[in-house]
């Protein structure tokens, strides 16, 4: 790998995993500079099959978006929600190239339901298209 600093060649001082991935502490062997690398896997790609039948790419900062928005002025922290949408992510990759946006919508709400019950409730009223006060009284029966 090349140096970020001048652009000579590096070798690796320090090599581990880490939960980012393999950990490469790296020095230049021109300007002895040293910085971290890490290396990860490319994940593949997760289509998602929207309810009206149309095709798009999964976003991982979308669904971070709904998850942060149904957090909002609630007292979970952000490393929390990092690690929701970690797992979502992790088990949405396992599944197969096409997901169903339902069953990403029902894989956000069972984290909510467990990390805050209003974010849930915020989730859901968005997600499962609340009409009136009876939907949201279902909601919260359901909590």
């Amino acid at each position: 790998m090349k140096c970020i600093y001048c652009g000579a060649q590096t070798r690796v001082t320090d090599k581990r995993e880490s939960p980012k991935g393999v950990r490469r502490r790296r020095e230049c062997l021109k300007c002895k500079k040293r910085f971290t690398s890490y290396e990860k896997p490319e994940k593949k790609d997760i289509v998602v099959v929207k309810k009206d039948g149309r095709r798009e790419s999964f976003s991982i900062d979308k669904l971070k978006s709904g998850i942060m928005k149904a957090c909002e002025k609630r007292p979970i922290s952000i490393k929390e929600i990092d690690l929701a949408v970690e797992d979502i992510e992790e088990k949405l990759l396992n599944k197969g190239k096409e997901v169903k946006s339902e069953k990403i919508g029902k894989m956000v709400m069972n984290k909510l339901k467990k990390m805050d019950k209003v974010a849930y409730i915020r989730f859901a009223s968005v997600y499962m298209d609340f009409k009136d006060v009876k939907d949201f009284k279902l909601a919260i029966k359901q909590v």
